[in-house]
């Protein structure tokens, strides 16, 4: 039978250090708030329970965490982490199975990962995710012998021997209900920040038989946030993961450092991405598609073999068949654009739906707002829309249609039909010349 999982995630910092009139966890990385991180983190790892601790002036993450479906527990005031479990006690009362803590604000801890913290109970009663840290500085030590865990020393409680161990704590533990909370009920406070801290339960537990050991992660992984310098340094952290795993899955980033990532890009192979490109969330590309320099695409989905850019900014509802093109300095927003159709060049098309082998000319616009309420602008297979048309929504080019140039649109146009909307031509003879003679005398008589 499989052990039932549950998880605590701590959010219950002021985040005073942010600056910020939104909670710290509240704060994206890769586009996805960190709390909503932590809690996908937990499901995927086959978590049934979660608590979030939170405070009491933690009204936003409060509301974020219940609209997410997690459990809520309070923590007023914050006497630190060990007492911050010890308030989930009660939400947890009578689930008997694993419980993980996980924290709010520590946002890039692999599925992987957090599988291999529970599968640790195989052979122990207590597991602790540790790093090797660079700069192990104000970092909790790990003390150990072999795969053993003995102790969890906070920096400011450690002696200068252990201050030298660059095996460090990230903070998550985990271990079976019944223990973490037997533990934590005999953390004390003696200690020179006087608060209780969950890190003692490896002591108390190794004291009543139990045994503890160290998980080992990346230390860019559990890089904690708590100021915005902290916030960069994941955000960083994320990009080089996803940088490293699309050219893995075969994915050309032509200059790497100037793409960035949403936590939920797919890009297929073969798919080419040029330099400064930004995909933010919802965004696929399939496979051979080319994005060009200084395109931004959003809640959008890219046929195969599509050419976008450069200069194109892409929104949300935007879904792009095989072969299309959608080129530079073209803006597009829930359109629908059937294969092998073409936005070439300075055009904005909005709340639309095009056919397939649609040609849409420069400076097009799909006029679809009124001031009040929006309205769908219908290009059916083959029409021509020429140069620096105006369609004004609801409005249906029918299939094979041509537009003349500069024309505003504000009627149906039937199948193969050609559609001229413009006032006609009116040349007067002669008029240049006078007027240059006029203005030449004019010029002629100023001081």
């Amino acid at each position: 039978m499989t052990t039932k999982r549950a998880a605590i995630i701590l959010a219950a910092g002021k985040s005073t250090r942010m600056k910020s009139s939104r909670s710290k966890v509240l704060h994206p990385v890769g586009g996805r708030p960190m709390i909503d991180w932590v809690t996908a983190l937990a499901r995927g790892a086959g978590v049934e329970k979660i608590v979030c601790v939170v405070g009491e002036g933690n009204a936003d993450v409060r509301a974020a965490a219940e609209s997410s479906g997690l459990d809520i527990a309070i923590q007023e005031p914050q006497q630190g982490t060990g007492h911050a479990v010890q308030c989930a006690k009660d939400a947890l009362a009578g689930f008997e199975g694993h419980v993980v803590v996980l924290y709010a604000d520590t946002p890039l801890i692999s599925g992987p990962t957090l599988s291999r913290v529970f599968e640790a109970f195989e052979t122990h009663a207590m597991a602790v995710l540790g790093f090797e840290a660079e700069d192990p500085a104000a970092y909790g030590r790990l003390v150990t012998s072999d795969s053993d865990l003995h102790a969890i020393v906070e920096a400011k409680e450690c002696t200068a021997d252990q201050l030298k161990l660059t095996l460090c704590n990230s903070g998550v533990v985990a271990a079976s209900a019944a223990d973490l909370f037997s533990a934590c009920d005999r953390v004390t406070n003696d200690n020179k920040k006087g608060e209780y801290y969950l890190t003692d339960i490896v002591e108390i537990l190794r004291g009543d038989g139990k045994s503890a050991t160290v998980v080992h992660a990346s230390e860019a992984e559990v890089l904690g946030v708590n100021d915005r310098s902290d916030l960069s340094n994941a955000e960083k952290a994320f990009q080089t993961v996803m940088r490293e795993a699309a050219m893995a899955a075969g994915v050309s980033l032509k200059h790497p450092e100037t793409v960035f990532f949403s936590y939920d890009t797919v890009l297929e192979n073969d798919v080419t991405v040029d330099a400064n490109v930004v995909f933010g969330p919802g965004v696929t590309v399939r496979r051979g598609a080319t994005i060009h320099a200084f395109s931004h695409l959003e809640g959008t989905d890219v046929g195969e073999g599509a050419n976008i850019g450069p200069y194109a900014r892409l929104r949300p509802g935007t879904k792009l068949a095989e072969n299309t093109k959608v080129g530079n300095f073209v803006e597009t927003k829930k359109a629908v654009v059937g294969k092998g159709s073409k936005i070439n060049h300075l055009s904005y098309v909005g709340d639309a739906e095009l056919g397939e082998n649609v040609n849409v000319g420069a400076g097009t616009i799909t006029c679809n707002y009124d001031g009040y309420n929006k309205h769908k602008t219908t290009i059916k297979d083959g029409a021509f829309v020429g140069s620096n048309s105006s369609l004004v929504a609801p409005v249906t080019i029918g299939e094979g249609a041509f537009l003349g140039s500069g024309g505003v649109v504000t009627k149906d146009v039937p199948d193969d039909a050609l559609a001229l909307a413009r006032a006609g031509q009116v040349n007067k003879d002669g008029w240049g010349a006078r007027f240059r003679a006029v203005q030449e005398k004019l010029k002629a008589k100023k001081p």
